[in-house]
């Protein structure tokens, strides 16, 4: 920008603004001057823009109406509460399937196999190409694959798709091979590379948390034995502890996976308490515990409730028709959404984590 007489505002102060403003108001701003035009496409501040806008955390979740047979997207915000969340640019009847730095990953509901990469902020997507291998999951009843991950990276703005699955020949069990098909937004291009996994198993609410931290890929296997990363630049498998209370505690207990301000976090759900674990050192796998909560103003909702997303102000957690925050410095739960009448899905099978950016997926 340039400094010219009289402006109220130095223009570092004005970017500084403009970072926080909606993704929409920011595209619509365009029309004030050519500055403020080329601004969505500028990479001084759209890494600006994505620096302060990580710094939150969204909810998003299908409501679905079992008498009338019909879902919606709704987005819950911390401060701005609940809106609608539209997918409708993408033409096409979606699901969707993971989400990442403001990108969600998208399959399509009539035809199977088809994925779409979006920008639900910008309305910006991308349709996958077909993979020439065949599916890692032609066996399974549903047709799809075990895991269906993103990582998007918002320093180097691209993105990565993972699908895997345990190979199965027809009639047999599993063998411990595992197959990943891994997409690359700078080739537009799948590869492939296979792996032995033995003893990993994953729930559906651990498919659905993976989190992207430090390049990787994180998944909380069931069990508890470990969290299994994946680098999605070198295709290359790690296994991390988790913490000693964890592995060796009390198996009433729940845990979720999640991120926290840019690193891993569990959280651990027992009758009384939840406590939030946070990795301080990814190399040297050092947790420690960073707050422990009661649960006695929600006892009845505990066995029903799962976290989702979370930042140091707030934690976002689902039950079957309620989306709850707590407020971590003034330790208030609050309740955000209901889902009113019958629903034919539980919000906390279909919630994801959301931030608002300008991530490119193009």
């Amino acid at each position: 920008m340039d400094n010219r007489k009289g402006a109220l505002f130095p223009d570092e102060v004005i970017l500084q603004i403009l970072a926080r403003v909606p993704v929409k108001s920011l595209f619509r701003f365009k029309s004030v001057c050519k500055t403020w035009y080329r601004l969505p496409s500028d990479n001084y501040f759209t890494t600006l823009y994505n620096q302060v806008s990580v710094k939150e955390q969204m909810l998003v979740a299908e409501v679905s109406d079992s008498s009338e047979s019909k879902s919606s997207l709704i987005c819950v915000d911390n401060l701005k509460g609940v809106s609608e969340l539209s997918l409708g640019f993408l033409r096409d009847r979606v699901r969707i399937r993971v989400s990442c730095n403001g990108l969600l990953c998208c399959s399509s509901i009539p035809e199977k196999g088809v994925y779409y990469v979006c920008n639900p902020s910008t309305r910006e997507y991308r349709k996958l190409p077909r993979s020439r291998e065949r599916p890692v999951t032609r066996f399974y009843p549903d047709g799809e694959a075990t895991l269906v991950s993103l990582a998007c990276d918002l320093t180097r703005k691209n993105f990565y798709v993972v699908m895997a699955g345990y190979h199965r020949s027809f009639g047999q069990r599993p063998d411990g091979t595992f197959i990943c098909l891994v997409f690359d937004s700078e080739t537009n291009k799948w590869r492939k590379f296979v792996s032995v996994l033995e003893d990993c198993s994953f729930t559906h609410m651990s498919k659905n948390q993976v989190v992207f931290v430090s390049g990787r890929l994180h998944w909380l296997m069931s069990g508890l034995c470990y969290i299994l990363a994946l680098d999605v630049e070198h295709d290359v498998w790690r296994k991390i502890s988790l913490p000693d209370e964890i592995r060796c505690g009390n198996g009433g207990n729940r845990v979720y996976l999640l991120e926290a301000d840019g690193f891993l976090s569990v959280i651990q759900l027992s009758d009384g308490w939840m406590k939030i674990w946070k990795m301080r050192d990814y190399e040297t796998e050092i947790w420690t515990v960073v707050d422990s909560i009661s649960l006695r103003c929600i006892k009845g909702l505990v066995p029903g409730i799962f976290p989702i997303c979370q930042t140091g102000e707030y934690v976002f957690l689902a039950t079957h028709k309620q989306v709850l925050v707590y407020q971590r410095r003034s330790k208030l739960w609050k309740e955000m959404f209901s889902v009113k009448g019958s629903s034919s899905l539980p919000l906390w099978f279909s919630a994801h984590a959301f931030r608002s950016t300008i991530a490119p997926c193009n």
